[in-house]
């Protein structure tokens, strides 16, 4: 049984689902809001995914938490599904002020220190990959100041415990056993519970969107999509009633979702060979599946998700691929 509470004077609102709070922290993005949940537990607070740090974040974060009557010093943990910013920008403003664990996978964490340690180098890697794939120069600048613009919105950064899929982990006064789901983020994790059959599926299963697939340059993924899919076809094995996910409200049909994104992925990628009838780059193809009318943020994972579907047509042998003067072209072999 659900409850809405409102948040005084706040755009997100706290919804009970039995014992676990699903709290709505606001995203400067097209996606409005992110889902954290907190579960209570005999010697705390369990927090999964906190949220971008923003300062409007932080304002419904200190609401919430008055509204529940929960203080920072009763969140014992911080549990992590992947490391996009918009799931752990703020487990660093948490951990400061609750000294508390923050949990995230190793492909996670090698993921953050590329993207935000010391120099970013994912910034130049990124680029690179970008200019190799038809980005055109002059919006190489505007791209390298929105990456960038994102350090803030993860800072300060936690002190991290690694966590692996197969292991068991206590979120709230349940024991849940950690899923390596990887595809949407390297090392992305799921956490399921048998006895209740609920799941909190981060970003890997979606009910209403598709979760964005990005080629990242670093060697940790070579074929997100590959992964993604064997991950889909994995987490569809468990037998789930209710599923807690990243973005919009949970739901119960996770094995039949996850079927549904099999197939959306085997449409696009259809799509996007149909685009190869002549060899053309990445940003073609980009454009050519989801149009002019992008921001720069829609038009870094939109070219991402662009590589990462033509890397799996080149694996799979569906298309070949030849480089000229530096810029990678596809097309039919």
């Amino acid at each position: 049984m659900s409850s809405r509470v409102p948040v005084p004077g706040q755009p997100a609102v706290l919804t009970k689902h039995g014992d676990v709070v699903q709290v709505k922290v606001p995203l400067p993005f097209p996606l409005r809001w992110v889902n954290a949940y907190l579960l209570p537990g005999p010697s705390g607070w369990t927090l999964i995914d906190p949220g971008l740090r923003t300062t409007a974040a932080e304002e419904v974060w200190t609401s919430a938490l008055a509204e529940l009557g929960v203080s920072f010093r009763h969140i014992d943990r911080i549990v992590l599904t992947h490391h996009h910013p918009d799931h752990y920008g703020l487990a660093g403003w948490f951990q400061e002020r609750t000294n508390a664990q923050v949990f995230l996978s190793q492909p996670g964490l090698e993921q953050v220190r590329l993207l935000w340690g010391e120099g970013a180098p994912m910034t130049e890697r990124l680029l690179a990959l970008f200019r190799r794939h038809g980005l055109p120069a002059e919006l190489e600048a505007p791209m390298r100041e929105h990456m960038d613009g994102f350090m803030p919105a993860v800072s300060p950064q936690p002190e991290v415990t690694v966590l692996s899929g197969g292991e068991e982990i206590r979120l709230g006064e349940r024991t849940y056993t950690s899923i390596l789901t990887p595809g949407h983020a390297a090392g992305h994790l799921c956490f399921y519970q048998a006895e209740t059959k609920e799941m909190f599926c981060g970003d890997h299963v979606l009910p209403q969107i598709s979760p964005n697939v990005s080629y990242l340059p670093g060697g940790i993924d070579e074929n997100p999509l590959a992964s993604y899919l064997e991950s889909l076809r994995t987490i569809s094995r468990f037998e789930v009633r209710l599923a807690y996910p990243g973005h919009r409200e949970p739901f119960g049909r996770l094995a039949a979702r996850a079927t549904e994104l099999i197939a959306h992925h085997a449409e696009r990628l259809e799509a996007m060979q149909a685009c190869l009838t002549e060899p053309a780059t990445a940003y073609a193809v980009c454009r050519a599946t989801f149009g002019e009318a992008l921001s720069l943020h829609q038009l870094r994972f939109a070219l991402s998700e662009t590589i990462a579907h033509l890397i799996y047509l080149r694996e799979t042998e569906r298309t070949g691929v030849e480089e000229q003067d530096g810029i990678v072209f596809f097309g039919h072999n």
